[in-house]
């Protein structure tokens, strides 16, 4: 009973950063501030939203996605980002339990989501959002002694390294914002972690790349977005990793 209120609870903690996080990437695409006191409005009628209708998942849903004052349809987008933010928080809880690691795996998880999210719509990484994720992950490291801290170090400069040469390689066909953000996700992951999900989310866009190509679907010069897939593969890395390392002899370092 204790695992299950756990559990829901970070599934609706995750829900609650879902919504915000799409709020925060929409609002950096567009060129709006996320912070401070500017409130969400309707797109269509500029109506403040109040309270009930920011409750994630049941509001939307209560509502039928659509505004409570002009009827204008939401789109399924917001249930989406929600439903996701709702399932990385509560498998990761279910995963590492409330602990030290939960709470790398939930930096982790979410500011990959928050890049996922302006890549997808806008095709563009914001440096801020992987330098936050940089910070964070160095900081969180402190309690670890200069192990854990040299573990994520090095796992920033190896993933900007391995980004940087794909793009040198391929001469642009990836963007530096990829870069520094595998820099950030490896200051929190560590060097082992970062490869696995480094190789998780190339093979998994690898695949779907492939599927939509053979479908007709986009051609072999479309550019299609890398972040999305990096997202899911530190996710699958955050649920499974430690125990693929361990399959493969290999310690995943401190604090998974």
């Amino acid at each position: 009973m204790e695992t299950a209120l756990v559990v829901v609870f970070f599934a609706f903690l995750g829900a609650s950063l879902g919504s915000f996080l799409n709020v925060v990437a929409l609002r950096s695409i567009s060129g709006k501030s996320w912070s401070g006191r500017e409130r969400s409005v309707c797109a269509s009628c500029g109506a403040v939203l109040e309270w009930r209708d920011l409750i994630p998942l049941f509001s939307w849903c209560l509502l039928h996605g659509k505004c409570r004052r002009c009827g204008v349809r939401y789109g399924v987008r917001y249930l989406i980002v929600e439903i996701i933010g709702a399932l990385f928080g509560g498998l990761l809880a279910w995963r590492w339990g409330v602990s030290i690691t939960l709470l790398f795996a939930l930096t982790a998880a979410y500011g990959l989501f928050l890049n996922a999210l302006t890549d997808f719509d806008d095709g563009y990484v914001f440096d801020i959002f992987p330098l936050a994720m940089g910070v964070a992950g160095i900081l969180l490291r402190l309690p670890g002694g200069w192990g854990g801290i040299l573990d994520g170090v090095i796992g920033a400069v190896l993933g900007f390294a391995i980004i940087a040469c794909i793009i040198l390689i391929s001469g642009g066909g990836m963007g530096w914002g990829d870069a520094t953000l595998a820099a950030g996700a490896g200051a929190i992951m560590g060097w082992k972690m970062l490869l696995l999900t480094l190789y998780s989310g190339f093979m998994a866009g690898g695949i779907l790349a492939l599927l939509l190509l053979v479908a007709g679907k986009v051609r072999r010069k479309d550019a299609i977005p890398l972040v999305p897939f990096l997202a899911l593969g530190g996710f699958f890395t955050l649920l499974a990793g430690p125990r693929v390392l361990l399959f493969f002899g290999s310690a995943p370092g401190w604090p998974w």
